[in-house]
């Protein structure tokens, strides 16, 4: 059965929507995945008058790990496959 946002705890819940609306930054040069820009963090969490923002900073964290290394293990699969055809 596939996990469902809903199985978390609600800090883990807000965490993953704010992740969904922090922008995504990119490498110009070599087009590799950096992360969420967290220049708007604070104003995410007071629009949305998160409560308990140091937990949901923690979890924030995580996921971006989580999400950062995932996609970027999907561009080099990308890039070496890329790499094969030539």
């Amino acid at each position: 059965m596939p996990v469902d946002d809903s199985m978390f705890p609600f800090e883990v819940q807000q965490a993953l929507f704010v992740h969904s609306l922090l922008p995504d930054r990119w490498d110009g040069m070599s087009g590799s995945y950096m992360g969420k820009d967290w220049a708007a963090l604070q104003g995410l969490l007071d629009i949305y008058e998160i409560e308990d923002k140091k937990s949901v900073a923690y979890f924030l964290k995580h996921i971006e790990a989580q999400n950062m290394a995932s996609v970027n293990k999907e561009l080099k699969r990308k890039r070496d496959a890329e790499a094969r055809k030539k």
